[in-house]
């Protein structure tokens, strides 16, 4: 894994954890009524205290059950970290993009929805990642190389989400806000050009892969999963019925051709038999 942040400190995109972030940083913490040693986001998250911030780092970056069952996801979803659509495309195929802070809902659709979670403003911190992601042992644990494996395939997946100024302008519009306001597209477009060196030996099993379906998700739930469904939505229960429609209608065909064939059988037994007693009665022979 590597053991640097995925960017130059140059190309970051906050400063607000370098020790000379100035008083341009500590204003704005004031503006936003949260201290300069909290988690921007999670004011009641202190920076200090390692345990919490890794905590929350592995419950905001890490889709546990995705990464579990996610050598078996080439089922429902083509097998390339690529297979992502930039946010205009989103919007050519008439998806409507929801922002999600679940990072299993990360990429999924359903229908004419995708659900795509906001960068935090901590992982554009190259201060941040040196301190809590690539940290070298005795600090590193297992489970922190799962959240950087996790947050660097998390921030390539926004390499595919945003080529173009108008994806950029798509994700700053205020109903999403899918990446910072403060941000421009030419600084931006230098600091996420960075990830197109990222490889799928960096990344979590699950960002091998890149929009999963919903419908197939919750169809395989049982057998992947263990559970009814991967995630309820409302109107979820007619999909995942229909699945069963086609199957049921061809069982149904072929019985019902099958019993049709029985009583053609049994008809034509039944005219035969008929027909012999006729010829009896007129003591004609009968011929096999």
């Amino acid at each position: 894994m590597a053991s640097s942040p995925p960017f130059p400190k140059a190309q970051q995109l906050c400063t607000d954890f370098d020790s000379k972030a100035g008083a341009e940083a500590i204003a704005e913490a004031k503006e936003a009524k949260q201290s300069i040693d909290n988690l921007p986001g999670w004011p009641c998250v202190s920076l200090s205290d390692r345990a919490s911030v890794e905590e929350l780092l592995y419950r905001e970056l890490y889709a546990s059950d995705l990464e579990t069952v996610a050598p078996r996801l080439w089922i429902m979803s083509t097998q390339s970290s690529a297979n992502v659509g930039p946010l205009h495309r989103q919007r050519i195929k008439g998806r409507e993009i929801l922002v999600t802070e679940d990072p299993r809902l990360h990429l999924v659709w359903i229908h004419d929805r995708i659900f795509i979670k906001p960068i935090p403003k901590y992982l554009l911190s190259h201060h941040f990642w040196e301190h809590f992601l690539v940290c070298k042992p005795p600090v590193r644990g297992a489970r922190q190389d799962l959240i950087q494996r996790a947050a660097t395939g998390y921030l390539r997946s926004y390499r595919y989400l945003i080529q173009h100024e108008s994806d950029f302008n798509i994700a700053k519009q205020d109903h999403l806000r899918l990446v910072p306001r403060h941000l421009e597209w030419p600084q931006f477009c230098r600091f996420i050009s960075n990830f197109a060196r990222i490889e799928d030996i960096d990344v979590s099993h699950r960002y091998h892969y890149g929009e999963l379906r919903l419908s197939r998700l919750n169809f395989y739930a049982p057998f992947l999963f263990g559970k009814f469904h991967f995630q309820n939505l409302h109107g979820q229960y007619s999909d995942y019925f229909a699945r069963f429609y086609g199957p049921i209608l061809f069982a149904f065909a072929v019985a019902s051709t099958l019993l049709s064939s029985m009583q053609v059988e049994m008809a034509v037994e039944q005219v035969s038999a008929g027909q012999g007693v006729v010829l009896c009665r007129f003591g004609l022979p009968i011929e096999n």
